[in-house]
């Protein structure tokens, strides 16, 4: 198997160094670190990169043009992933819509719905927020209890969603509902409401950050309209699970770049602070190595995406990797830190600023959201090692 990238795909990435040189003027870690900014300021921010990445042309990689994507190869959107998280740049404002239900229409939706919704999702003129996990109903989705009442041409929308990322910023949110209460499975619903919508109330939860970026929604009653459906009644739960494997695949070679610029500069900080004995020099190649790994696994991945086929229950493996490694990596910087590394942002000679405690506190979060590490070992052992049941 040849993994080197056709002359084709060297030029596409040439031409994406040079616009993001052009045109990224700081980085995140910088945005972050900047006194003035405030949450309210840096969504914005995120907002206007979005909309100078679609202006570009460099949304919706791998979506035909008829929707507004590029209609570009999986090749080229991992090397966009990838080069975008080599200089840092800030994650845009929608990537809950584009991410997850950009790939839920494309395969469930009508055209109708492909035509109304992708343009403005792309051009962040509509923001999205993902309305599955429920007090109660996180990893065991399926329990899911806020429900969906057919009422003419309307659904009536009650209950619950937490941990709602971006929910006080959006414009809509994609919810999975039961509309069956006798079907754990087949009785799930996914459909679209928007926020505005009388009986929907949306508040801000503080997160250990000290950030607010998740929110909890409450639907009273809220009418949505039925042709708000993705797909049939009923079909939530498949559609939930194509959503997911696209949250959870794909990501290794974006994942692997971060990381490694970040192994980077915690060798160059333990260089400025004098952390250059044995020890910390072979936690700093098992960190290089297991990278490698990761890269590997999302080479891989590429591969199997490439030749056309949807991401399937190995993209589990690819989380489970990626989410537990971060949470070994962050731990391990603030090992060789010391206590110091609570309040150490900088290495003098790196290109970019890490805040490591913001980082280690995060990484915890990537182990339960798209799907808990346990969860993920579960779909590992039942649908990809076919491991009998207890």
């Amino acid at each position: 198997m040849d993994l080197r990238l056709s002359e084709r795909h060297l030029k596409f990435r040439d031409e994406l160094r040079a616009w993001l040189a052009a045109n990224l003027p700081r980085t995140w870690h910088d945005e972050l670190r900047d006194p003035r900014a405030t949450e309210d300021s840096l969504m914005e921010l995120r907002r206007n990169w979005q909309r100078k990445l679609h202006r570009a042309g460099y949304l919706g990689m791998d979506w035909p043009a008829e929707w507004g994507g590029r209609g570009a190869s999986e090749v080229e959107k991992s090397i966009f992933e990838e080069e975008l998280a080599s200089v840092d740049a800030p994650q845009i404002l929608n990537f809950l819509g584009i991410g997850l239900l950009g790939p839920a229409l494309i395969h469930h939706g009508t055209e109708e719905q492909r035509r109304r919704y992708i343009p403005p999702m792309l051009a962040a003129d509509e923001i999205w927020c993902q309305g599955f996990s429920e007090p109660g109903a996180g990893s065991d989705l399926a329990s899911l209890r806020t429900s969906a009442t057919l009422d003419g041409d309307h659904f009536i929308v009650n209950g619950q969603k937490i941990w709602t990322t971006f929910g006080p910023w959006a414009d809509w949110i994609f919810v999975l509902a039961r509309t069956d209460s006798k079907d754990r499975h087949g009785g799930i619903s996914f459909i679209l409401c928007k926020l505005n919508t009388p009986g929907v109330t949306v508040r801000r939860l503080r997160q250990i950050t000290n950030e607010s970026e998740f929110g909890e929604v409450f639907f009273e009653d809220a009418r949505v309209p039925r042709e708000n459906l993705v797909g049939q009644i009923g079909e939530g739960w498949r559609i939930a699970m194509t959503v997911l494997a696209y949250e959870r695949g794909a990501m290794s070679l974006a994942y692997a770049a971060r990381f490694g610029r970040d192994i980077e500069l915690l060798a160059a900080a333990c260089n400025e602070y004098g952390r250059k004995d044995r020890a910390v020099r072979e936690k700093l190649a098992r960190l290089l190595v297991e990278n490698e790994v990761m890269r590997a696994n999302g080479i891989r991945n590429l591969a199997n995406l490439a030749d056309g086929n949807k991401p399937g229950p190995e993209s589990s493996l690819e989380k489970l990797y990626w989410s537990e490694f971060d949470k070994r990596f962050r731990e391990t910087a603030l090992d060789i830190l010391g206590p110091g590394g609570q309040l150490l942002r900088t290495a003098a000679s790196a290109r970019s600023d890490v805040d490591w405690a913001r980082e280690f506190l995060w990484s915890r979060a990537g182990t339960i959201y798209s799907g808990s590490s346990e969860i993920q070992r579960n779909i590992i052992a039942k649908r990809v090692l076919n491991l009998p049941q207890a």
